[in-house]
């Protein structure tokens, strides 16, 4: 999972503190050396300033990639793994862009909860294999979860059973459970959060927010019940963390390629 802000790498924290890590190409030839199952890219660029400062990356007629769009370029020229892209999908167009330029997924989050109807048509119009929706909690101080949307900005009053549950469905394909009050804090994933999704749920749940060390991927399938799991930060700081990850998981007698 990689995030981009203002067309840098950043690392989050509780979905407020943002760390730069550098430009958004670097980690991909690093991953791809790793074998890594999958790559998602998403764009929390609360506005449209993108300037990495980076005259070099081009090679195929690009200069210094001056929106997400062009970015997405950069990174599906380099990455051969799967990719995901989220951020900015408003329209069919918009998704259409991104699967043309290499994508094999899109993401959705805010555009699924202003026009629900939106997952459906995504999925009728590219396969539900396709879509991808990021669906953002927070718990509050009384125990209660909610739905957030905006990069975690906005309350949604959504409960995210319900809300993944029609997302379902909708013909949504996948998705991505992220714990905002988890995000970069390396305490481990919102186990409660993931069980209660993923127990009432068919399509598969991946597991986001919290990872510290790698035995909280095994919690996050064994004891939270998610299909598949994800993270950020211990894939920036630590080196090898991809393969040592899935070692990690064979040796639990977890099944992963």
């Amino acid at each position: 999972m990689l995030f981009l802000k203002h067309g840098w790498l950043v690392r989050s924290e509780l979905f407020s503190i943002h760390q730069n890590l550098g430009n958004p190409t670097a980690q991909v030839s690093r991953y791809n050396t790793w074998h890594v199952d999958e790559l998602i890219y998403i764009d929390i660029t609360p506005d449209e300033r993108y300037d990495i400062r980076r005259d070099d990356l081009g090679g195929a007629g690009f200069s210094n990639p001056s929106n997400f769009i062009d970015i997405v370029k950069l990174v599906a020229a380099q990455c051969f793994m799967p990719l995901t892209v989220g951020g900015k999908i408003r329209t069919i167009e918009d998704c259409r862009l991104r699967l043309r330029l290499g994508a094999d997924k899109i993401m959705l989050n805010t555009q699924a909860l202003v026009s629900p109807a939106f997952v459906a048509v995504c999925a009728e119009e590219f396969g539900s294999q396709a879509v991808v929706v990021g669906v953002d909690v927070r718990r509050h101080d009384d125990g209660r979860y909610e739905v957030f949307r905006a990069a975690g900005r906005e309350p949604t009053g959504r409960d995210p059973v319900d809300w993944c549950r029609e997302l379902e469905d909708r013909g949504a394909g996948e998705i991505l459970l992220n714990a905002i009050h988890r995000d970069g804090l390396g305490t481990g994933y919102d186990v409660d959060l993931i069980s209660s999704v993923a127990s009432r749920t068919r399509i598969p749940v991946i597991a986001l927010g919290g990872v510290g060390k790698f035995a909280h991927f095994a919690t996050g399938i064994v004891d939270g019940g998610a299909q598949a799991v994800a993270a950020g930060n211990i894939f920036h700081f630590k080196e090898h963390s991809y393969p040592l990850s899935k070692r990690y998981l064979k040796s639990r007698g977890i099944c992963v390629r």
